[in-house]
């Protein structure tokens, strides 16, 4: 995945949801050239989707019709863990600051309040695609620079793990 002009590209982005106003929002806010959406309208056929490869992100509504995003979210670690999956990031949209346990029950990636925030949307999908950063090998020589402005740098970077942002 890269930047390009402001648009993600390179990536396949899985929206579960059955409300169009949440994929007009989703696509909208992340569309570009190189950006692939794949709509699914029922929670039970997130797992066969992704089954088939290529899903880069899953942006999982909290309410989808027959199977909601939590439980796909755990289908998804489940079926990864029996080796049925690959591995697919998860971004969950939560309906309220107080789902935010489900999303951490279900082992989301990371997740958003709606309403959604186009901005918020594309920082929570670049962090999930960005490649690990590279850390220097221990013993590495750093006596040219000291560390000071890494340390600072590192410490303002949220990971998606622990960060709950607020769409609206």
């Amino acid at each position: 995945m890269s930047r390009r002009n402001g648009y993600i590209s390179g990536v396949h982005i899985l929206v579960a949801t059955d409300a169009d106003h949440v994929v007009h929002g989703v696509t909208a806010a992340l569309g570009g050239p190189d950006v692939a959406f794949t709509i699914c309208r029922e929670g039970r056929d997130v797992s066969s989707v992704v089954a088939r490869g290529g899903i880069d992100v899953a942006v999982l509504d909290l309410q989808i019709g027959s199977m909601g995003g939590m439980a796909v979210a755990m289908a998804l670690r489940l079926d990864h863990s029996a080796g049925r999956l690959p591995a697919t990031k998860v971004l969950m949209l939560l309906d309220r600051q107080a789902d935010v346990h489900l999303a951490r029950r279900s082992a989301a990636d990371t997740w958003l309040v709606k309403p959604l925030d186009a901005l918020a949307l594309k920082r929570a999908v670049t962090a999930l695609t960005a490649p690990p950063a590279v850390e220097a090998p221990v013993g590495a020589d750093d006596s040219a620079d000291d560390g000071a402005d890494a340390d600072t740098e590192a410490e303002n970077v949220g990971t998606p793990e622990g960060e709950t942002v607020a769409a609206g």
